[in-house]
């Protein structure tokens, strides 16, 4: 029979951690989002996992299970003009430092999703590999983060229907790269990325 993997919400359950995520950092377009989330010492619950590993619907039904038993949550972004003043990895880290600032709660940790951060202020931090498949409360910013970011851009495809943000949300698609071969870029395009296709990838896009 199989057992569901249930993540532990705390890494240390003797101190207030706060796990923080980020989606979006490989797109063309849109901001970077990130997420912070402090949860109950003893959470668990068998559907909480890496957002990536998720349907749409799990997603959607898990964040509300998140916002209502947290002990704190925050969303926050940075947009494409900070992304392209600072570089991606750096906006990354600054969402991630405006979640941490919005929480009503300050942490005594953060527990990173990946191997690089930036400190924020006195709070000491370890960072993950692949922590949103480990810890739930990475898990939980994972969800959060991923699913605001796939709504804004869902709302911004009803602006510029062109480019299939409703589908790729602003990924690297075949689709999304040839709509900017078609039609330019907006200015929700990441300009410090490499937008349009390298002349040995052009005959993918004729």
């Amino acid at each position: 029979m199989y057992i569901a993997n249930v993540l532990p919400s705390r890494k240390n359950s003797k101190i207030l951690e706060a796990g923080c995520d980020e989606a979006g950092r490989g797109c063309l377009a849109g901001p970077v989002f990130a997420a912070a989330v402090i949860l109950p010492a003893n959470f668990s619950h068998p559907d909480l996992n890496d957002s990536k590993q998720m349907t749409r619907e799990k997603r959607l039904e898990m964040r509300d299970l998140i916002q209502n038993v947290a002990l704190a949550h925050a969303v926050s972004f940075c947009r494409p003009t900070t992304i392209d003043k600072i570089n991606i990895l750096n906006a990354s880290f600054e969402a991630m430092h405006h979640a941490v600032r919005k929480l009503k709660l300050n942490p005594e940790m953060l527990l990173i999703d990946g191997n690089r951060f930036k400190p924020y202020g006195q709070i000491p931090f370890e960072c993950i590999v692949k922590g949103d498949g480990k810890i739930g409360s990475i898990a939980a910013a994972s969800i959060l983060a991923k699913t605001y970011r796939d709504e804004y851009m869902e709302r911004k495809h009803e602006e510029f229907p062109q480019y299939g943000w409703i589908t790729n949300k602003g990924y690297p698609t075949p689709a999304h790269r040839q709509a900017i071969i078609d039609y330019g870029i907006t200015s929700l395009h990441r300009q410090s990325f490499q937008l349009y296709p390298l002349p040995e990838q052009l005959e993918l896009f004729s």
